[in-house]
């Protein structure tokens, strides 16, 4: 699970970064987790490598963004993706009485995030968490 979730993305950083370094201007985003920010029962490994991410994408940010690198992260909650339809039906019904607007996220609402982090819109965003979870993470 660490080195999936956590030191890949330390490893794609660091083999990036000096390219970015070099033409002073980049954007790093992480894929981290609603379990990253607030655990998860049953998920202690997998909670604990997301919220690793996010101190990785903290300390990035703050080292890189003098050269104009900036390091972001996306903890999405529950999204209806292959992962989540294979849920038992008894827990998707849990996890929607935990999410405020009432429904599973699409892939798309991610995909618009990481965009909007990527482009010039967010060029004084760095070393933040855009939590798109259908607000269970307030």
């Amino acid at each position: 699970m660490l080195k999936v979730n956590l030191f890949s993305a330390f490893y794609g950083t660091r083999a990036v970064a000096p390219y970015m370094l070099r033409q002073r201007d980049g954007v790093v985003i992480n894929m981290a987790s609603y379990s990253g920010l607030e655990g998860n029962r049953g998920q202690a490994n997998y909670s604990a490598s997301k919220a690793g991410l996010l101190g990785l994408t903290k300390t990035t940010a703050k080292e890189l963004a003098a050269k104009n690198i900036r390091c972001n992260a996306v903890a999405p909650g529950f999204i209806d993706t292959d992962m989540t339809q294979a849920l038992p039906q008894q827990a998707k019904d849990i996890a929607l009485e935990m999410i405020p607007l009432k429904r599973f996220g699409q892939p798309t609402d991610i995909a618009k995030a990481v965009a909007f982090l990527a482009s010039d819109d967010a060029a004084y965003i760095t070393g933040q968490v855009l939590s798109v979870d259908g607000g269970m993470h307030t």
